[in-house]
């Protein structure tokens, strides 16, 4: 059987072409338009996985012949033994991330579908605290940062979504060549609240992975 290959964000734009192309296939009357929509996700979804194999791209267009809602979901059903898990972690391997806090809260691991985590994230109501942790070049990378609801909607840094979000405030620990030891700066982003929310809406990696080596240094 194939190796699972499908990563979160890559699952979630795949759904995102089916959505439409399903829409289309449901609303639209002239074959043109559909022929041209179904071409466009497989361009989509092809550059999704730049380093897929044969095997691996005949099972990402295994849609192509399909027009029904049923023939889609069952399309992305089939896809779901292929899902890539995010990295687990035990409890005292992220604290290790994360070493000068002495009491950390540590969301319900237990409860975690890591199929469908880009990056692991939760906050600390008590001490005002959000947390993220992704595998950045291989490497589990942990960023902490001060959080303030903003009490409204607006679009998310990382998935480029409009949700309820909170500022997420991180220090870098980047510094420039010639910078004075007492050098400092702080990144501020606007983030979604709820981190299961963000990460269902994740469709690249690009903006997370330069946030976080911005802040750890690398």
């Amino acid at each position: 059987m194939q190796q699972p290959f499908i990563r979160n964000h890559q699952f979630n734009l795949i759904k995102k072409q089916i959505r439409l192309l399903q829409q289309t296939c449901q609303t639209v009357y002239d074959p043109k338009i559909v022929k041209s929509v179904r071409e466009n996700a497989q361009l989509r979804i092809a550059e999704a996985f730049p380093e897929a194999a044969e095997l691996q791209i005949g099972i990402l267009e295994q849609f192509l012949p399909h027009n029904t809602e049923e023939q889609f979901q069952d399309y992305l059903r089939s896809l779901e033994p292929y899902l890539n898990e995010f990295p687990r972690a035990t409890e005292a391997q992220l604290k290790k991330l994360f070493p000068k806090i002495k009491k950390l809260k540590l969301p319900d691991l237990s409860a975690v579908d890591y199929r469908h985590v880009t990056y692991l994230g939760w906050t600390d109501i008590a001490s005002n605290k959000m947390f993220l942790v992704y595998p950045l070049s291989g490497t589990l990378a942990g960023v902490e940062g001060r959080f303030t609801p903003a009490n409204k909607k607006s679009t998310c840094f990382l998935c480029k979504k409009q949700a309820e979000v909170a500022l997420f405030t991180a220090v870098t620990k980047s510094k420039p060549a010639n910078a004075s030891p007492d050098y400092y700066k702080a990144i501020g982003n606007y983030l979604c609240l709820d981190s299961e929310t963000c990460n269902k809406n994740m469709t690249e990696l690009e903006t997370l992975e330069r946030f976080i080596a911005d802040i750890v240094g690398r």
